[in-house]
């Protein structure tokens, strides 16, 4: 495991720009360090340590994720979400435990929209009783991260999104202020409509949503 980490680490500094890095830096508020990767680039890069047979073991991957996710650099976060999505089919019930970690640690849209689309999107569709005792969870810890990912994770479920989920994640944070939570009620809306757009129509109607949500909802059903 040390090795893998080690190779990782060494391949993506080895390629590093600082120009590049310095532009990233910016463009992401100045909260993460980066190699200056473009992501292209990073994807060559990782490719080997993404085959299966360089995988590590399902049972090293909590470790190997979270030393991941101490690192400064923002891609080698790209690279562990990326990482964890290979384990999809072998995720097990416990590993909730990992994803909130990595959605509450070094927090921003960048990593957590992956996370929660991708990862989490998988791990509920596996263990679907899960959804509502999670969702009621983090709807009740006041970290808005967590609260994004709630609404957020049925992003891929196309026309199986669990309406019940949806709503409650949403009728939760009404009155909210904050933009990445309106943002995503929007955005979870907007992608539904794509496949039930009565439903979000006659949602929309009925719920006192932010102006922002309001208008990301149903921007592609005017």
């Amino acid at each position: 495991m040390k090795e893998y980490l080690t190779a990782i680490e060494t391949t993506f500094l080895s390629n590093k720009n600082p120009e590049i890095a310095k532009s990233q830096k910016a463009y992401m508020k100045h909260k993460f360090e980066f190699y200056g990767l473009k992501s292209p680039i990073r994807k060559e890069l990782q490719k080997p340590f993404l085959i299966k047979q360089n995988l590590p073991k399902k049972e090293e991957l909590d470790l190997v994720i979270k030393s991941l996710w101490k690192q400064p650099e923002r891609e080698v976060q790209y690279f562990a979400q990326e990482l964890l999505q290979k384990y999809t089919k072998q995720y097990e019930k416990n590993d909730i435990g990992l994803f909130e970690y990595i959605i509450t640690k070094k927090s921003w849209w960048d990593t957590v929209d992956y996370i929660a689309s991708t990862i989490l999107g998988s791990y509920f569709l596996k263990y679907p009783a899960q959804r509502k005792v999670y969702v009621e969870k983090w709807m009740a810890s006041n970290n808005m991260w967590l609260q994004r990912s709630a609404i957020l994770f049925q992003l891929k479920y196309k026309e199986n999104v669990d309406t019940e989920i949806l709503s409650y994640s949403i009728n939760s944070l009404l009155g909210s202020k904050e933009f990445f939570i309106n943002k995503a009620i929007g955005w979870s809306l907007r992608q539904y409509g794509k496949y039930n757009p009565d439903w979000v129509l006659n949602f929309v109607a009925k719920a006192p949503l932010e102006s922002l949500s309001k208008r990301e909802a149903i921007r592609l059903l005017k």
